[in-house]
């Protein structure tokens, strides 16, 4: 088990099914109780209550230990913002993404304005640690005023046709929040969509590029990172 594995002390069910149903959960745009039946399916009988349960628990460690193996994100950031319905009431999801389209942060807020844009942008230099090379934004006028006082030395583009990488990012959220239906609240809203951020790209390489053979290796390497983060196996140590 990898050093800072989460605990599964008290639970009734080993990690292996416990890991399985969350990945079920956030890789594929299922209900707690389709995931349900596909493990009854394998006979495992477990409420879906219960793996709501998982997934709220274990979904977010899953998700930190993936960002934590990452590289470091690239120097140039797009930045991008969508509306998405929260108990019925409109919201936006701030995405962030860099130059490969690895998501470096999200944020779900009830206004597009100026300060949303600042308090978004705090957060992702706050968890990069940094700031960028080039910030790259739609034409939406609430970036410049969150530049100018927090990334006033960075490069801003602004400009709409460039933006597509930031933009790209947001479909498989939107097949999701079908699926879903709509999310309960903005809390929930924001747990969701962090972990999704993390685990449901560690499971979507960029498949077109490849070839068959190389997408079947890239993804047991990827299935064996998730046995480690999780804790049901280990892997050799790395030359």
């Amino acid at each position: 088990m990898e050093s800072g594995s989460p605990s599964y002390r008290g639970f009734r069910f080993p990690a292996e099914i416990i890991s399985h149903a969350v990945w079920l959960y956030y890789r594929f745009p299922l209900s707690f109780r389709e995931v349900g039946e596909l493990l009854l399916a394998r006979g495992v009988i477990v409420s879906h209550e219960t793996i709501r349960q998982w997934c709220e628990r274990f979904g977010p460690q899953y998700a930190a230990a993936l960002r934590r193996r990452r590289p470091q994100a690239g120097d140039k950031w797009h930045l991008d913002e969508v509306f998405i319905k929260v108990n019925g009431v409109r919201q936006y999801l701030w995405r962030a993404v860099d130059q490969d389209g690895d998501v470096l942060d999200i944020l779900v807020q009830s206004r597009r304005d100026a300060k949303a844009a600042k308090r978004f942008m705090a957060k992702l230099m706050k968890k990069q640690r940094r700031v960028s090379r080039v910030l790259v934004t739609d034409k939406c006028r609430s970036y410049g005023p969150a530049h100018r006082e927090l990334m006033g030395s960075v490069e801003h583009r602004s400009h709409k046709g460039l933006n597509n990488r930031a933009e790209n990012s947001h479909q498989p959220t939107r097949q999701r929040e079908r699926a879903m239906k709509y999310f309960r609240s903005p809390r929930s809203a924001q747990k969701f969509l962090a972990a999704f951020s993390q685990i449901s790209p560690h499971f979507r390489p960029r498949r077109h590029l490849m070839a068959a053979s190389e997408y079947r290796a890239e993804m047991t390497v990827r299935f064996a990172i998730w046995d480690r983060i999780t804790g049901v196996t280990t892997l050799p140590p790395t030359a």
